[in-house]
């Protein structure tokens, strides 16, 4: 099999960049060990409850600033719905309670109000950078990684306001610390920004470079925080629609093993059932550690590359809780985001960030309840416990987390319906996150920006994508990366790139909260809206019981169907599999053993026949 692309990963940045490349009519395939694409963005399904399992407090898809979300959806012409949370988040720091506006001059009397002996250099610290931000990143909006910057744009944007931009630049080397001390004199604060920076990429202060703390100090409460309607299902989703709309291919539940060389060239891969693929070119969506370490070959690699790349230092390892709460345990006043600081010093085990997304969103849940997921760092050495220890230490670990909850939410043990506990190790098995990474390799000074891997390897036809490359972690910034690669393969091609246009036509919806079921089928018609309703009562279980996926994919077409992939979902029918054969299949469904209602998989096929 031959295509112009394989992309290797269907995280955001793969999907981003496989999505791009089929809209300009590329032949590309993208290939995921997992059954739904999405990587950390996503979701999964517990009796009837919809939990999200990792990226879900989006920025990017704001009318101004680092957009990289909203240019995407711009360029492939496809619509997408999205709540705008009132505050970025809340921040419940040494007694108080620090609330993000979106409005910059409100946060910072917010700020202000918790350390008013610094209102001054509170006040000349967000000036200087939001002027810098507006210069640099606004004024001359860039959706590309530093490494594959336009010269000619470049030069537009250093001609306007040449003092930012060597302000910025001066920034590239130095830790946000430095920075910070030349506006601040208190400790305190310095250790707010350091939980700030945690939040953002994983790292404190005296790690962070610079330059991109400066710019998510601002960028945030200048787009906004938001969350695609009716779960993470939709952001992933939706790309991979574009994907199949425009003639591409998802490749799902095939894991690459193997980079395919042939003249110290990459001509293709090899997957785990030992199928092989080729392509004229190829992206890598994943961890440098994956790619040097896994599918390379070392043949065709240096021993100093090889080190260089298991070198880098991952981010902190982390856990998260689910959870399914009576509703009466969350305060009214309670964020879709908190984060939750233990200890002010540093980071340890008794911080977390709560997501609470069933407070703009009743779509993940019944009436009555929320949906929590808590996430938070973990120093337990998981990979070294035995099979007992492993299930004991889970069972501590759920504990902790309960405990740090209810210093926010005292009510919350007693409110309990339903958890369960991700661990570093699950996050490494069906994210490829290192050891739990979340992050991947820190975007520490020493190993930041040009000193990552770049979207050019040393290959000419093989790009890299992700939280490995330049830009590091956050679903703009890997977006960019995708959008990055997407443009220097249409350059060799000579195709037009995706670029900034003024009189682009907007995609994103944003609408009113909080988001209820019937808001989600408004763009159908009666027919078709009743059955994406059906559809959207699939699990989407891992182990189905309905019909092994290899013989009849329910849940991949349940899945599509939800988004509207109505392309995608036919894509899987076996023209061949009768009536009687999907009620069969329905007979099975878990739902049936659940609820005695069974997903209507025959009516849903019917529909995507006709």
């Amino acid at each position: 099999m031959m295509y112009e692309v394989i992309v290797i990963g269907a995280g955001l940045s793969g999907l981003t960049a496989g999505a791009l490349l089929c809209k300009k009519g590329i032949k590309t395939a993208v290939i995921d060990k997992n059954y739904m694409p999405g990587g950390s963005c996503g979701i999964f399904k517990r009796e009837g409850v919809t939990f999200d399992q990792g990226s879900a407090m989006l920025f990017g898809f704001g009318e101004k600033g680092f957009n990289a979300h909203r240019f995407v959806f711009n360029c492939l012409e496809q619509p997408i719905d999205m709540i705008k949370h009132d505050l970025l988040y809340v921040m419940n720091f040494n007694g108080h309670k620090i609330r993000f506006y979106a409005d910059l001059d409100l946060f910072k009397e917010e700020l202000s109000s918790v350390f008013p002996d610094q209102k001054d250099n509170i006040v000349r610290f967000y000036d200087d950078m939001s002027t810098m931000y507006q210069h640099v990143l606004v004024e001359t909006p860039s959706y590309t990684t530093p490494d594959e910057n336009d010269l000619d744009d470049a030069k537009k944007g250093f001609k306007k306001h040449p003092l930012s931009y060597i302000k910025f630049l001066s920034y590239l080397n130095i830790s946000a610390e430095k920075l910070l001390k030349r506006y601040f004199d208190n400790d305190e604060i310095i250790k707010f920004f350091d939980k700030l920076t945690s939040t953002y990429c994983y790292t404190t202060t005296k790690e962070s470079p610079a330059i991109l703390a400066s710019v998510m100090f601002v960028d945030n409460h200048t787009g906004g925080s938001y969350y695609p309607a009716g779960s993470t299902l939709f952001l992933p989703g939706l790309l991979e629609k574009s994907i199949e709309e425009n003639g591409g291919d998802m490749i799902l539940e095939k894991e690459v093993t193997k980079i395919l060389f042939e003249n110290s060239k990459p001509v293709g891969v090899e997957l785990n059932t030992k199928e092989k693929i080729y392509a004229d070119n190829i992206i890598f969506s994943g961890t440098v550690w994956d790619l040097y370490g896994k599918l390379i070959d070392s043949n065709e690699t240096t021993e100093k590359k090889r080190r260089w790349a298991s070198n880098m230092v991952p981010t902190y390892p982390s856990v998260v809780l689910y959870c399914l709460v009576k509703d009466d345990c969350i305060p009214k006043d309670t964020q879709s985001v908190e984060m939750l600081v233990g200890n002010v010093d540093q980071i340890d085990e008794s911080e977390v960030t709560a997501y609470i997304f069933s407070i703009d969103d009743k779509t993940l849940c019944e009436e009555g309840y929320h949906v929590i997921a808590a996430i938070g760092p973990t120093f337990v050495k998981w990979s070294e416990l035995n099979e007992e220890e492993y299930i004991t230490r889970k069972e501590q670990e759920k504990e902790r987390l309960i405990k740090v909850l209810e210093r926010r939410f005292p009510d919350i043990r007693n409110s309990l319906v339903y958890t369960n506990l991700a661990t570093s190790k699950t996050l490494e098995r069906y994210l490829n996150k290192k050891d739990g990474a979340v992050a991947g390799p820190k975007q520490k000074l020493g190993q930041h920006m040009f000193k990552r891997q770049h979207t050019k390897s040393q290959w000419d036809n093989l790009y890299c994508c992700g939280e490995s490359t330049v830009m590091g972690t956050g679903t703009p910034t890997v977006t960019t990366s995708g959008i990055s690669a997407a443009n220097a393969i249409l350059k060799k091609l000579g195709k037009e790139k995706f670029k900034y246009d003024i009189n682009i036509v907007n995609y994103v919806n944003v609408i009113g909260k909080p988001v209820k079921n019937d808001d989600l089928f408004y763009k159908y018609d009666d027919e078709t809206a009743k059955i994406v309703k059906k559809a959207f009562a699939c699990q989407l279980c891992e182990n189905p019981t309905c019909a092994e996926p290899k013989e009849f994919d329910a849940r991949g077409i349940m899945r599509r169907v939800c988004v509207g992939n109505f392309v995608g979902a036919k894509k899987l029918i076996n023209e061949e599999i009768s009536v009687e054969k999907l009620k069969q299949y329905e007979k099975m469904c878990i739902e049936k053993k659940r609820i005695n209602k069974s997903v209507e998989i025959s009516v849903v096929i019917e529909f995507l026949r006709k």
